[in-house]
């Protein structure tokens, strides 16, 4: 109860107040008790942007929702805010007309419903109907819990995400885990990209030594990986080193690309110039910089050497998509912003696989 009633509402009880009129005239004794949703994220969250002074939700509850100055200030106390809520939605439920018996009236915080909750669960268990195990879930990482689409302030709409780890041999033991949504892309390598402004880890994950991003550590202990940070450093000081490619076996440079995010998937991105347009940007922006390979002591012949490899075929465009799509948006650089757009818009496209040379 963080907001009035709404059609969704009118919709759904609509549907169990015929159904229990029916059930009624056919001469069954129908009880419909009515609950209130007190408990959960989003009431919290809700009072909390209250007390934080969010000036825009304030305004929605003003203006849109009616909610009068005085009431308004009381609104820091979640429980308050409920029962404000709470007393509008009677108030429409019984203008409405639904057929409930209000004297079933119940809210999520009273001791006698959660044991009434805690009893139903504990049946289900049971009979076999409920079981534990693990799935994918969003996590907040600061109240340690999920959170479901309604519990965000923001973010609703975001599920789970499920990337492919393709692991780059980086020397004997140690290893590159790019994430990707596009496995297939492996054909089209030319490079890895790495901050080199950002935080990465040598660590071992699950008994491998993995070289990721700090965050990308961090997001892995809270998936069941058994993970050991053995050492903190820039990404800076991988630039330059070589990796192995595990499809074709040949070795390829690590190069510094500031797009790069630590944040999103495990901050090692391989590059695929012809078929993603950060990719190819970063790539043109190093090439065209010679004082940028000097400063990671880079070979600037074998830099200029690298060339966008096709391996999809789009339908429409030619052989290096990307490039052509940065040329005709006109895209700067990599810090351009329409290169996020240009990604949008190139992966939307239907794709079809062509013969590769391998």
């Amino acid at each position: 109860m963080n907001g009035p009633l709404h059609v969704g509402h009118t919709f759904t009880a609509s549907r169990v107040d015929v159904y229990a009129r029916f059930k009624r005239m056919q001469g069954y004794n129908v009880l419909w008790p009515w609950s209130w949703h007190w408990t959960g994220q989003p009431l919290l969250g809700a009072s909390q942007r209250v007390a934080k002074g969010d000036k825009e939700y304030i305004r929605v509850l003003r203006e849109v929702d009616g909610v009068p100055e005085d009431e308004l200030k009381k609104f820091v106390d979640p429980l308050y805010m409920a029962q404000y809520y709470t007393n509008e939605g009677r108030i429409a439920a019984k203008r409405i007309g639904f057929s409930i018996d209000w004297r079933r009236e119940f809210t999520t915080i009273m001791p006698t419903y959660q044991k009434f909750i805690e009893w139903q669960y504990m049946h289900l268990k049971k009979e076999g109907y409920v079981t534990r195990g693990t799935h994918p879930v969003v996590w907040c990482p600061k109240d340690n819990s999920p959170t479901g689409d309604h519990d965000r302030q923001i973010g609703e709409g975001v599920t789970p995400e499920k990337y492919t780890l393709i692991k780059y041999r980086l020397d004997t033991n140690r290893f590159l885990p790019a994430a990707t949504f596009r496995p297939e892309t492996i054909y089209g390598v030319t490079n890895i990209w790495i901050n080199p402004d950002s935080n990465y880890v040598e660590a071992t994950v699950n008994n491998e030594i993995w070289i990721i991003s700090k965050e990308a550590a961090e997001k892995l202990k809270e998936q069941e990986k058994k993970v050991e940070i053995k050492r903190v450093f820039k990404g800076k000081n991988l630039i330059g080193q070589k990796f192995e490619n595990p499809q074709s076996g040949k070795k390829y440079l690590i190069l510094p690309g500031w797009f790069v995010d630590a944040n999103q998937g495990t901050g090692v991105v391989y590059s695929v110039p012809a078929h993603a347009p950060f990719d190819w940007l970063a790539l043109k922006d190093l090439q065209e910089k010679p004082e940028v390979m000097n400063q990671f002591n880079l070979n600037i012949k074998e830099i200029q050497k690298i060339k966008p490899i096709s391996m999809i075929k789009i339908e429409g465009e030619t052989e290096f998509p990307a490039v052509d799509l940065v040329e005709k948006m006109g895209i700067v650089d990599q810090k351009d912003p329409r290169a996020e757009e240009a990604t949008k818009i190139l992966y939307k496209k239907r794709i079809s696989f062509r013969n590769i040379e391998r």
